[in-house]
């Protein structure tokens, strides 16, 4: 047993060429990559081999989302094989998720029923807004996008669906948009009892977009809560060519610089044609606090541009809770603590379901001494969003090595989904307390390999800590493990 080895297995399925004792092609390209997305000890498989198997064997597979890869042109959507967890189980989880004590809803991606694959972005527009619309009723517990999306572009059981999510009731349907104008199916599904409680068509002029989907948001609600007295609504963007243009942005990955860039030229596009457009605003402040924070950009521009465009957008739509709650991550990076919390404050008030919100919020109140709510705020987000991006887990980690429990910090932070990525240094922090030095000098040599010029006195200067005994505890877990001053 002290002898064994721990290996990791990636399985795909494709073309392999055989010459004497070598192995290649496509095949082994792709299976090469997914064995270093798994976990030591760990399974990880393509969708292919998913597809051929999963109703075969009494494993779960669960969804790891689409994984960009070295010297393959497209990203590789893969799962991680669960050898604990039978299939009928919930992903990820040993035991069901309970119900939440009031309606709990998940809206799965529409269908695009265009024949033009480019209205793909549009469809998925539409089905990220009716997730907002509803997550903005106190009333119903909402599930968010990231977590839903995991099931775009395959077939879906709505039972086991909503059994993963934690739900008790499903939006499904479909859109079409030619011609100017926007047909629309949606329906209302009683998981539980398998009953359809609501289903309506809609068939409009495509600048009716957004009184239809108001029109759904509303019948939804009244199905399950009756008639509420509903938030302030959201200002709608009075171009169409720049709500296109936002929602694309919406869709590109903030996680390259590249993709950034792209992102940020969409918002500006789209700014240029609607100025009085309060999202467009708000993604490209988040975009500017992104790129100082993770690309090398200059905060000496970004960081006053960012706060400016997060204000403007608060001023032009102080009734949309992603406008409040991006202002108020910016006002706490600024160390103005009040003003954040205020804004937290509002966005929560706007709509206790904001998954990324409480997320964010657990990273402020962390580093200002509060790791207690700081796991809290984290538990809630992951219940809302069940399978997140994988910085949550870096917020799950960071509270849990502020509160001490450094196990708890390695496990969120040895998570697939956030492996690999800069939380490596708290991971490294983390082993480094537990005495585990050789694997926390490992860790941190992983992570200086993709941050070459970090050291600890830029770090404890650039982050928001408002408690010098957290503090000391990172730079002394940093120090223990390895990382230069």
């Amino acid at each position: 047993e002290d002898q064994r080895f721990e290996v990791r297995i990636g399985i795909n399925l494709g073309e392999v060429i055989v010459e004497g004792d070598d192995r290649y092609g496509e095949g082994v390209n792709v299976a090469s990559r997914l064995q270093q997305l798994a976990e030591p000890g760990g399974i990880c498989v393509s969708e292919k081999v998913s597809k051929e198997v999963r109703q075969k064997l009494a494993f779960a597979f669960e969804p790891m989302g689409e994984q960009r890869v070295k010297n393959i042109a497209e990203p590789i959507y893969c799962y991680r094989v669960n050898l604990q967890l039978p299939r009928a189980a919930p992903v990820g989880r040993l035991t069901s998720l309970e119900l939440p004590d009031r309606p709990s809803i998940a809206v799965l991606p529409f269908t695009n029923m265009s024949n033009d694959p480019e209205q793909e972005t549009f469809v998925d527009g539409l089905t990220e807004d009716l997730i907002t619309d509803l997550s903005r009723c106190a009333g119903l517990f909402v599930i968010a996008r990231n977590s839903t999306f995991a099931y775009k572009g395959r077939p879906v059981d709505v039972r086991l669906a909503a059994r993963d999510l934690g739900v008790r009731y499903v939006v499904e349907g479909s859109a079409r948009r030619a011609a100017g104008r926007v047909r629309i199916n949606a329906q209302l599904i009683d998981a539980v009892g398998g009953d359809h409680i609501w289903a309506e068509r809609y068939d409009s002029s495509l600048e009716d977009i957004f009184a239809v989907q108001d029109e759904v948001t509303a019948k939804i609600v009244e199905a399950l809560v009756g008639r509420l007295a509903g938030q302030p609504a959201r200002k709608r963007p009075t171009s169409l060519e720049a709500y296109d243009l936002c929602v694309r942005a919406r869709g590109v990955s903030f996680q390259t610089g590249l993709g950034a860039r792209e992102a940020r030229m969409l918002l500006e596009k789209a700014i240029g044609l609607d100025p009085d457009y309060a999202e467009a605003h708000s993604l490209l402040a988040l975009n500017l606090w992104l790129g100082w924070l993770f690309w090398n950009e200059p905060k000496e521009t970004n960081q006053p541009r960012a706060l400016a465009e997060a204000q403007r957008a608060v001023a032009l739509d102080p009734n949309d809770a992603g406008n409040r709650w991006l202002l108020g991550i910016i006002l706490g990076h600024e160390r103005r603590f009040r003003e954040s919390d205020a804004e937290f404050e509002a966005t929560f008030k706007l709509d206790p379901n904001h998954a990324d919100a409480w997320a964010m919020r657990s990273d402020l109140i962390t580093l200002r001494g509060d790791a207690v709510k700081g796991v809290e705020f984290v538990k809630r987000a992951l219940r809302l969003n069940p399978h997140p991006p994988g910085w949550y887990y870096w917020m799950a980690g960071q509270a849990y090595y502020a509160l001490g429990d450094y196990q708890s910090a390695v496990d969120a932070l040895r998570k697939p989904e956030t492996y690999r990525t800069t939380s490596r240094r708290i991971l490294a922090a983390a082993l480094a307390q537990l005495g585990r030095l050789d694997e926390a000098r490992q860790e941190a040599e992983f992570f200086l390999m993709s941050d070459p010029y970090f050291s600890i006195r830029h770090w404890a200067t650039s982050q928001p800590f408002d408690d010098e005994e957290v503090l000391q505890r990172f730079v002394e877990g940093y120090r223990k493990a390895g990382l230069p001053d």
